[in-house]
């Protein structure tokens, strides 16, 4: 048994922990749960324990569904709205075969490939995401609980209490937060987790979702990550700010070169720009995902990229001089709702394909993309992001890098249940359709 382990079995006793919840996500970003006593956890931990992984969206077909869940004692946490006696604690689990091997339709697995990947090539990838979501009076319509903008303070209110209560129970899980405040639409919210290793930032959003939802629950609201809930709103977006490591060193900046780049950087901007359809229906894998595409804003449209520009899809911050570490980059299209192991894996998979090839960086956008004309893009040569699922689906469907990001397995699975939720939707009569032609037709 390695320490790790031990001190998580010392610290269940000295903490009275009754409950231990594995957790573990499916190819979707749904969070599973199973629920083990202590002294199983032992055994947990050796052999991991015994599920029907057919019966999990994507995991197995039934002539293989016999598969481990194996708790990763580094994601050792106790939940802070279970009550502090007896404690809940989770750890979150890597999805093994009976053999002890890997399972390729575990995202956290695929993640940990690319992660290994960029490993062999020198780098250690760090991600620090933007989180919004919105806070609705329940889950039937969605009413905003508040009527607040762009960093308004809005006393008496909801929105006050709750950014406060999630925030210090993400503290006392050990998710650090940058930054929150109240975003541009009534109701929505944005809080900002701090850089770490893009496989506990997963770990760190699937936790982040969860507990939003907790504290709404609790305090008798409903909290929402769907992309585009309201026509006449902004739509929510999770921009995730990228950097490669060499060690200690900051692997994307260069003292004297342009906006302080190295061309390790601009050759993974070049690889995201390259392959940004392909990778969009990961990124952002819901039909609602590309109502916020469409809508502009600050919801990147076309592929590009500026200096400090939120209206590209790669912005490159501006340089802070003596902070050479915190050199990065943002990629602006990924939302809340998608995969974060499948998203970060794809993600990094583009920008090392970049590294790997030499691509070259194109020109910037120095201009608002949304306030250029359509001759003005096509002639400065900025293609469009997907306008819909089906776009993007098309896009993944020819794409070698994702096939090869995902596996086979999860590549196949992804793609048939996107193919059918769009036939779903596609099937569907909209009230925009009812109120526009009933009358006329």
């Amino acid at each position: 048994m390695d320490k790790q382990q031990e001190f998580v079995l010392r610290t269940m006793e000295e903490r009275d922990i009754r409950f231990i919840r594995l957790w573990f996500t499916d190819v979707l970003g749904f969070l599973k749960s199973v629920a083990i006593a202590p002294a199983e956890l032992e055994g947990a931990f050796a052999e991991g324990i015994g599920f029907d992984g057919s019966a999990v969206q994507g995991f197995a077909r039934i002539h293989e569904s016999d598969m481990l869940a194996k708790p990763d004692p580094a994601t050792f946490q106790i939940l802070p709205w279970r009550g502090e006696s007896p404690g809940t604690a989770r750890m979150f689990c890597d999805i093994v075969m009976p053999d002890g091997t890997p399972s390729e339709a575990d995202p956290r697995w695929v993640l940990r490939r690319a992660l290994r990947k960029a490993a062999d090539a020198g780098f250690t990838f760090y991600t620090h995401p933007e989180i919004e979501f919105f806070l609705f009076r329940d889950s039937k319509a969605a009413e905003p609980v508040d009527s607040g903008g762009y960093f308004d303070l809005t006393p008496h209110d909801h929105s006050h209490d709750f950014r406060r209560q999630a925030i210090t129970m993400l503290e006392r899980m050990g998710i650090s937060v940058e930054f929150s405040h109240h975003e541009c639409a009534p109701g929505q919210h944005e809080i900002d987790l701090r850089y770490a290793d893009a496989l506990t930032t997963a770990d760190n959003v699937m936790t982040f979702r969860h507990l939003i939802k907790e504290v709404a629950l609790e305090q008798g609201i409903y909290a929402s990550f769907m992309p585009k809930p309201r026509a006449d709103s902004a739509g929510s977006g999770m921009h995730t700010h990228l950097s490669l490591f060499e060690g200690d060193r900051n692997a994307f900046h260069e003292p004297g070169e342009e906006f302080q780049l190295s061309k390790v950087a601009k050759a993974f901007i070049a690889g995201l720009l390259r392959h940004a359809n392909e990778i969009a229906a990961v990124t952002n894998q819901w039909v609602n995902s590309y109502k916020r595409l469409i809508a502009g804003g600050e919801a990147p449209s076309y592929v590009c990229w500026g200096h400090n520009n939120r209206s590209a899809l790669v912005r490159v911050p501006m340089y802070k001089p003596a902070k050479g570490q915190s050199t990065r980059i943002e990629l602006r299209s990924p939302d809340p709702a998608c995969n974060p192991y499948l998203a970060f894996a794809v993600v990094l998979s583009a920008g090392l394909k970049g590294i790997s090839e030499g691509y070259e960086l194109p020109p910037e956008a120095e201009d608002d993309v949304w306030s250029l004309s359509d001759p003005e893009r096509r002639a400065m040569g900025f293609e469009r992001l997907p306008g819909s699922l089906s776009d993007a689906i098309r896009a993944m469907e020819g794409s070698e890098l994702v096939a090869e990001t995902l596996g086979e397995q999860m590549f196949d699975f992804f793609l048939r249940n996107k193919r059918s939720e769009w036939e779903e939707y596609r099937r569907q009569v909209t009230p925009f359709e009812t109120d526009r032609y009933l009358p006329l037709l």
